[in-house]
């Protein structure tokens, strides 16, 4: 699924913080849940959709090495100003969710399998 496809398929729970603009062309298949930024840097899969509550710069900077298609902030967990600015710089996909981890990676693990 693509990441694109993916955004219009979250309902009223989610909300898009920022989208790429690669967003249609990012092919995503597994969801990663980990909020230890150096073991999601180690683990996070290219092409995935990763579930978090870090909100931070480090949070994009993961991101941008590890060529996931998307992060998820789950339990309303803040997306500080200079994380959203890198997010734009960066071209990475940020979506919000008062979900908890779980529920989160489920609903969109649900989606794309």
């Amino acid at each position: 699924m693509l990441v694109s496809e993916l955004t219009k398929k979250l309902d009223e729970r989610f909300e898009i913080i920022n989208i790429s603009d690669e967003a249609g062309e990012t092919e995503i298949s597994k969801v990663f849940c980990c909020d230890l930024l150096s073991f999601a840097m180690a683990r996070n899969p290219a092409g995935s959709v990763w579930v978090t509550v870090m909100g931070n710069v480090n949070t994009i900077g993961v991101m941008a090495l590890t060529d996931g298609g998307a992060v998820i902030i789950a339990e309303n967990a803040a997306l500080d100003e200079n994380a959203h600015k890198k997010a734009v710089e960066q071209n990475i996909t940020v979506i919000k969710t008062s979900l908890p981890v779980f529920e989160a990676a489920l609903f969109v693990h649900s989606l794309i399998s």
